[in-house]
């Protein structure tokens, strides 16, 4: 009887059971639902979606390129100032103007009425306000995207009006857009011009009066500066001119003079005449001639005195040209020094007439910089207003065209495809809920009746004596002993054990273990926060030693596995899909309650990655199996007793060397070989990836899942991966059932020697 309530429990897994059990009205509302919505399909008015699109802040020819402006169309400030200016009533009333649109929205009111007057839909023709209540819900405007591209769409049940009334709301809004940017470049234009003319009309009056003011002055202008100005400038060149051609023949004649005593031919001046130099050239011949002729003539020849007097008459005519070279250079510098003095006095006078002149400018000056700065002003504004004028003529404003709406072959809604599909999901959801509905009103659960207690003989009298057992202690058959309603051998009788459990992909499940809970007193938060919070494992393993209910579960697990009736050391192995779905309290609790029962039990840690048992078990430092398999030593050497007589533990421990994948590198059978004298070996273990015999030599492998898992996948994963590595005999234990989904009503305690007659 329990094991009905066992499979009302399984929450995570028998929704598709409890629907099947409901497939009546599972069918009816799927149907209904799926029915409804042909319905809707069928009779839902269809609606066409015209569609055209516009880009905003386009760059214009002469726009502005600046920073600002860039930062400005950027801005998406700006696209939801655009959006709310085509929804807005004034383009609306706008676009009643535009040809054949009134008409149209007439005629889809009148289509729309199928029953009543058609005087509203007239009213449409002159009330603005009607026409614009009777569109604005059918258009749709909104930005494409992250772009600048705005998409102006229409509703409408006749695919004409829907594309009449979006491609006039978009001719309406490319329209405003040119005429407003129009307008204030031609406002902007005007008001330019307009102050052009008065600047023109002022520098004229201004030239005017510099003019008239120069006239009056004599104050005349040369190439690049007043007549004056340009005289002094040239005087002062000349003048220096004058004193350097003035100061050369004063160092001439100062040189010629000053060189006169040590002979006329030592002068630099004198030297650099060619007179000199020739005459300079025929005394040194004569000379040369003489010498020569009066190592052999004497002083009386008529050849040596010839020589001598052509000698002195070279002489003096060096001294005579001597003499006009000094007074060529004294004429020079005379003439020089005159045209110094008539420099000098031209320049006072310009320098008196330039400074009459400059008194006379700056008295204007400010006159002259006010009409040069007007005049750049001038060349601006008429360069700008040049510019915008341009612009006017040739702007189609910020907004471009991007396609007009086209005629809509296809209905917008209802789509056939995806108002199906979402109908079948629908009548799909609908279906589940009413069948899981049904189910939990119609379903209930009958509390199983409690067996008699048998007579006090019946209870074996040799059980130990365990200070540390659990609360209630379970009371299995001997081994080797089958109890007498048991004639059947185990093989015979392990299928027929487990043919009326509920199933989860052809395996069984063996049990479904509560969720332990404290019972000390705490707060409301604290109660409430309890059961979101999880335990550790050896207060969950404290709190299964005093549940009543926890150990009449496990009592069945250990009939499902029929360790109750067989004499020959069984092996199994518990693991998981997941961490957290129990399976080392699972195998813990397990050990413990066998233990308890007399049975001799070795409980083996596989699990490398999250070794618990020291934790658990209170066990001393150890090196556990891993260190024995470092060092060659036995196996049986690194087993640790613990505080439960028949209870042993092999630990995992741990080893100096890198460990890896060993799980892989082994098999169970192997590893526990030599590990005899126990009645039941239980396994805490990991599935490894490769090795397809690990698990070959196991009695059962048990695969724990948490009750509150959504997905059954996982399950049946680690279910043929189990088979896969060799298991023969694989079931499902589901932990962590919430009370209200294990039994509908408290469970009634059974004592002991009951527990063993019930089996």
């Amino acid at each position: 009887m329990r094991q009905a309530a066992l499979s009302e429990a399984l929450s995570g897994f028998d929704a598709v059971a409890r629907i099947w059990r409901r497939r009546d009205v599972f069918a009816i509302v799927a149907c209904a639902v799926l029915g409804l919505a042909i319905a809707a399909l069928v009779l839902l008015p269809v609606r066409y979606l015209a569609t055209a699109s516009v880009i905003i802040a386009e760059q214009e020819p002469g726009a502005n390129t600046s920073a600002a402006w860039a930062q400005k169309i950027g801005d998406p400030a700006d696209m939801e100032s655009q959006l709310l200016v085509i929804r807005s009533p004034r383009l609306l009333r706008q676009i009643m103007s535009s040809p054949g649109v009134v008409d149209a929205v007439v005629g889809e009111c009148e289509r729309g009425r199928l029953m009543g007057s058609t005087d509203a839909c007239q009213r449409l023709r002159t009330d603005s306000g009607a026409f614009i209540d009777h569109v604005d819900g059918r258009f749709s405007v909104a930005s494409a995207g992250r772009s600048r591209v705005i998409n102006i769409s229409y509703q409408s049940g006749s695919p004409e009006v829907a594309k009449t009334l979006a491609n006039a709301l978009t001719q309406a809004f490319l329209e405003d857009q040119r005429t407003e940017g129009a307008n204030s470049r031609e406002v902007a234009t005007s008001w330019l011009w307009q102050e052009l003319k008065q600047l023109d009309q002022q520098l004229r009056e201004s030239d005017e009066k510099i003019q008239k003011f120069r006239r009056t002055k004599g104050l005349m202008r040369g190439a690049n500066a007043p007549i004056s100005s340009e005289r002094l400038t040239s005087i002062g060149q000349q003048l220096s001119q004058a004193e350097a051609a003035r100061a050369e023949a004063a160092a001439r004649l100062q040189e010629i003079k000053s060189e006169q005593e040590r002979g006329p031919t030592d002068a630099p001046s004198v030297l650099q005449s060619r007179t000199i130099a020739d005459l300079k050239q025929q005394l040194t011949t004569v000379s040369a001639q003489l010498a020569s002729a009066a190592g052999v003539l004497g002083p009386k020849h008529p050849s040596i005195l010839a020589l001598t007097r052509e000698q002195a008459i070279i002489q003096q005519r060096l001294v005579e040209e001597m003499q006009s070279i000094a007074a060529s250079a004294q004429k020079t510098f005379d003439a020089n020094n005159a045209l110094v003095n008539s420099l000098k006095k031209q320049m006072d006078t310009a320098k008196a007439e330039a400074g009459s002149a400059t008194l006379d400018e700056a008295s204007i000056e400010s006159m002259v910089r006010d009409t040069e700065i007007k005049r750049q002003q001038y060349a601006e504004l008429y360069k700008k207003a040049s510019e915008l004028e341009t612009e006017r003529r040739v702007l189609r404003g910020s907004t471009r065209l991007v396609s007009l709406a086209e005629l809509p072959s296809k209905p917008f809604f209802p789509k056939k495809i995806p108002f199906l599909a979402a109908g079948l999901t629908l009548a799909l959801i609908f279906g589940a809920g009413a069948a899981l509905l049904a189910d939990q009103l119609g379903s209930r659960v009958i509390e199983p009746p409690v067996p008699a207690a048998p007579d006090a003989s019946a209870q074996p009298t040799d059980a130990p004596d365990v200070a540390e057992a659990p609360t209630i202690v379970p009371d299995l058959a001997e081994p080797g002993i089958a109890p007498p309603e048991m004639t059947t051998t185990t093989s015979a009788a392990s299928p027929e054990r487990r043919s009326h459990l509920p199933s989860v992909a052809d395996v069984s499940i063996l049990a479904c273990l509560p969720r332990l809970k404290s019972l000390r007193q705490m707060s409301a938060l604290g109660a409430i926060l309890q059961g979101h919070q999880p335990l550790a494992i050896p207060h969950v393993l404290r709190l299964a030693s005093e549940d009543t209910d926890f150990q009449h579960t496990l009592h069945d697990l250990v009939h499902e596995l029929g360790l109750e009736q067989s004499a020959r050391p069984h092996r199994i192995v518990v693991t998981s899909p997941d961490a957290g779905d129990g399976k080392t309290t699972t195998a813990c609790a397990l050990a413990e309650h066998l233990a308890a029962a007399g049975r001799r039990v070795l409980l083996v840690e596989c699990d490398i990655a999250h070794a618990r048992f020291a934790e658990v078990m209170a066990l001393p430092p150890s090196r556990g199996w891993l260190g024995a398999l470092e060092h060659g030593t036995a196996l049986h050497e690194a087993v640790l007793r613990t505080e439960h007589p028949c209870l042993d533990v092999l630990p995992a421990g741990a080893a100096n060397g890198p460990v890896g994948d060993i799980l892989d590198a082994i098999s169970l059978d192997v590893l526990l070989s030599g590990l005899d004298g126990y009645d039941a070996v239980i396994v805490d273990t990991p599935l490894p990836s490769q090795r397809d015999d690990f698990l070959a030599g196991t009695d059962w492998v048990i695969v724990c899942v948490r009750s509150d898992r959504s997905l059954i996948e996982p399950a049946v994963a680690t279910v043929n991966k189990s088979r896969a590595l060799g298991a023969i005999d694989v079931g499902i234990v589901v932990t962590m059932t919430e009370a209200e989904q294990h039994a509908t009503t408290a469970p009634q305690t059974t004592p002991a020697p009951a527990f063993a007659g019930v089996g």
